[in-house]
């Protein structure tokens, strides 16, 4: 089983996860930086292929015919891409908010929309870089203390708030996380990425129901249409892996026992 981080992230938003899963005691469990994240830097090109491509290259140094994959967001679609281009190595699939481009709305969706423009300054962030015009050391990320922190600040709406904007801020990302490779990721993640109907794999969708990013009904249509999809809805925001733990751990563990 391989756990895939969303943007911005690395591998420690598993942390609690795998402290709790009973599904350690039954599976290689396997917490993954994605290339450009955490402790795995890089100052070159990420993309969807180049991580589909490392997903593949960790199987065979594994020497795992197949996995399960577990992604959050951008890891979803990682999850998504690979499933299109290797079915044969994807036993199945957990999709936590995946990024259906349909239903994206408002800014998002200009975001979307806006992909070449990013593109380019990702290219102009990377030539200033090579040029010598970049931060020498980026701060470490711990997800899982932060999790836990914003979890004691939730309760009241004022905090629910302060949380989304935290979560959701461009500024903070961009404190602990190369500009060059938030730019081009934000490309990535927005891509169309393989229609529903063409995704053979077994697959397990969490929606949240607050869709801080996109219309809700319409993600749960576009799920819907995966021909061995089940959709399961979480009462949260887009961090079901920071606002319900126990619950989103649970469920996966229940789907993942029925798996071969």
């Amino acid at each position: 089983m391989l756990l895939l981080h969303g943007l911005a992230s690395n591998m420690t938003r598993w942390s609690e996860f795998v402290e709790r899963t009973a599904l350690v005691e039954q599976r290689d469990v396997v917490r993954v930086d994605l290339r450009g994240h955490g402790e795995s830097p890089t100052r070159g090109r990420i993309s969807l292929e180049l991580w589909v491509d490392d997903l593949l290259a960790l199987l065979d140094s594994l020497g795992a015919s197949r996995a399960l994959l577990v992604g959050h967001s951008l890891g979803a679609q990682v999850a998504l891409a690979c499933a299109a281009r290797a079915p044969d190595r994807v036993a199945g699939m957990v999709l936590i908010d995946p990024v259906f481009r349909a239903a994206l709305r408002g800014q998002w969706k200009w975001l979307a929309r806006a992909g070449h423009l990013f593109v380019v300054a990702a290219a102009l962030a990377r030539g200033l870089n090579a040029l010598g015009l970049r931060r020498q050391q980026i701060p470490p990320l711990d997800l899982r203390a932060l999790d836990a922190l914003a979890r004691e600040s939730l309760g009241s709406p004022e905090a629910e708030a302060e949380f989304i904007r935290r979560y959701s801020s461009t500024r903070a990302d961009l404190r602990t996380f190369r500009t060059a490779h938030y730019l081009q990721e934000l490309v990535e993640m927005f891509r169309p990425v393989a229609a529903p109907e063409s995704i053979v794999a077994p697959t397990l969708v969490l929606l949240s129901t607050g869709a801080t990013f996109a219309d809700l009904e319409a993600m749960r249509e576009i799920a819907a249409r995966l021909p061995r999809g089940e959709v399961t809805m979480i009462d949260c925001h887009h961090w079901p892996l920071t606002e319900r733990p126990d619950e989103v751990r649970q469920v996966i563990d229940d789907w993942c026992a029925t798996r071969p």
